[in-house]
């Protein structure tokens, strides 16, 4: 435990101490320079802040838990991620970047209006309070309550164990988004994509090793898990599952319909995202580390889906009954990872739970300032006053969410799961808004504003009525948003028609700023081919045509 303590601190000041030497001499004295990096990150840069702000405990420990408790299935979230990225890179980007916006609903109110600018900013600033951030919080500390044993070494409960634990990954997290600024949340995110990307791959290579030893073999330890995982659980590697599949499988359909809508949605119009593009040292920059993400969401299938079913295979063999799908990757984990090495993977956990952290409190610190308070409150603020303001607010939401966050000790793990699908109800209406926008040119200023309140109504009462979680037999959430958004955009449609015949001079047109160079990356059109060979040959392998079965 000594050693582990050790290598785990080890790497977590590491990275910390290349976050400030990569930062201490920049210009944070302006709101550009502060929420935007200055408009100056490399692709690299971008690709690694992207990777590791969507990735943290609760992916690592809740898809691993669903290929547990279904098959490979769960993978798409991953893998369909990379197409969205390709639309990310070659549509959403060149338009955000031509506009020079540092939010998704600044770019609303340029479409748009003002006021809907205000509407979609409060609503995003809600969600990720009272429901991203607590559940980012409270899945970090299980996880380290797992790792560490907080509350046998502290002597108290594990709710307690929580509560310390929550404050602890709060304070980090808030250090690099408070007090550093973009510029160095997005070095210590690539950092820790490093990390990431050998801690985790070095797990189901281990796991895998682990299962050849004991299902028996003589041969090479991890070939013979592999063989005995195709031969003996090729149901469980089969990432297709039937149209009436429930949650957390992935019903096929819904890969290319209501998941795929997700996934874009995701990384075209949320804001944590969205605010690496929008930082980028040009279009160019922008695609490369939009594109080379797409390339290591592929791969996420190992470290993110393939553990599971892994686990499933050694568990049985072990007569080790795991109750809930949520304990099996922890306890995968600490079965086959050496100690020596327990060290380095709790620093990957923990970088990968503040690089979500502290990236979603940054793009709230950045809503409120560029979007409320800039605009509302003080429209006479100058740059050092905004700054000072956004770090202000930085601490007073990070203390707000760190509140909420134990609290989801309570609730049952159907719940916790049920909460974070109410993303969708600021998130979809917010594609379909910004989507519809951009192909509409006689829209009313209203229609955004329509659309989110037509969203939550009716995604509202499927969520009362109908949802997916708990899972009864209901239909899959993933087929009401298949529903909703083409719905939504022929709504738009049909108001953009309408408006047209009453208004055929008026017509939105797009104005650049010229805030960065616009040149695209003369390889983007190949670098997406290959992305979509990629995810076709992944998802070939692990259906009944390779190893599924």
């Amino acid at each position: 435990m000594l050693w582990t303590l050790i290598t785990f601190i080890g790497f977590t000041v590491l990275v910390a101490v290349i976050a400030y030497v990569k930062t201490k001499g920049d210009d944070q004295t302006t709101a550009e320079g502060y929420f935007l990096a200055g408009r100056g990150l490399p692709g690299i840069v971008i690709a690694g802040s992207l990777l590791l702000t969507n990735i943290s405990a609760e992916q690592l420990v809740g898809t691993n838990g669903q290929t547990w408790a279904t098959n490979m299935s769960p993978m798409a979230y991953e893998v369909v991620a990379a197409i969205a990225l390709i639309f990310m890179a070659l549509y959403f980007a060149p338009r955000y970047l031509k506009s020079g916006v540092a939010t998704v609903p600044q770019m609303l109110g340029l479409r748009y209006d003002r006021s809907t600018k205000l509407w979609f900013s409060i609503a995003y600033i809600g969600l990720y309070l009272i429901v991203q951030l607590p559940i980012v919080l409270y899945s970090g500390s299980l996880v380290f309550e797992n790792i560490f044993g907080v509350s046998s070494l502290l002597g108290c409960t594990k709710f307690q164990a929580v509560i310390i634990l929550c404050i602890l990954i709060s304070i980090i997290g808030s250090m690099y988004a408070i007090f550093g600024g973009l510029k160095a949340v997005a070095v210590s995110d690539t950092v820790n994509g490093a990390l990431l990307i050998v801690g985790g791959f070095m797990i189901p290579f281990i796991a895998l090793h682990v299962l050849g030893v004991a299902s028996g073999a003589d041969g090479i330890a991890i070939s013979d898990g592999w063989h005995y995982l195709v031969e003996d659980y090729s149901e469980k590697l089969n990432c297709i599952s039937s149209a009436n599949a429930e949650a957390p499988a992935v019903p096929w359909p819904t890969v290319f319909t209501g998941l795929a809508f997700l996934c874009i949605q995701s990384w075209c119009t949320h804001q944590s995202f969205i605010q690496r593009v929008l930082a980028a040292d040009g279009l160019k920059e922008a695609q490369k580390g939009a594109l080379f993400c797409a390339f290591m969401k592929i791969l996420g299938f190992l470290y993110l889906a393939l553990p599971g079913v892994i686990a499933y295979a050694l568990f049985e063999i072990q007569g080790n009954q795991v109750t809930n799908m949520d304990d099996a990757y922890p306890q995968l984990v600490s079965q086959v990872v050496p100690a020596p090495l327990m060290g380095f993977f709790a620093a990957v956990m923990f970088g990968a739970i503040i690089s979500s952290f502290n990236s979603v409190l940054n793009c709230i610190n950045t809503m409120f300032t560029m979007d409320i308070y800039a605009d509302y409150i003080n429209p006479d603020a100058d740059e050092l006053t905004l700054v000072k303001v956004g770090k202000k607010a930085g601490i007073v939401f990070a203390v707000i969410t760190t509140c909420v966050g134990p609290c989801i000790y309570f609730f049952p793990g159907g719940l916790k799961t049920f909460l974070d699908s109410l993303v969708m109800l600021i998130g979809l209406p917010v594609l379909s808004a910004v989507f519809g926008g951009f192909i509409f040119k006689h829209l009313p200023k209203y229609a955004a504003k329509f659309i989110l309140v037509f969203h939550i109504i009716f995604y509202g009462a499927f969520l009362l009525i109908g949802p997916s979680y708990p899972s009864s037999g209901e239909m899959h959430y993933l087929y009401a948003i298949a529903v909703l958004l083409p719905i939504e955009i022929l709504i738009l449609f049909l108001m953009n028609l309408n408006n047209k015949k009453k208004n055929p001079e008026v017509a939105w047109v797009q104005e650049d700023v010229q805030a960065v160079d616009m040149t695209p990356w003369k390889y983007r059109y190949l670098a997406a081919a290959i992305i979509v060979i990629g995810v076709l040959a992944v998802y070939a392998f692990f259906s009944p045509l390779g190893v599924g079965g």
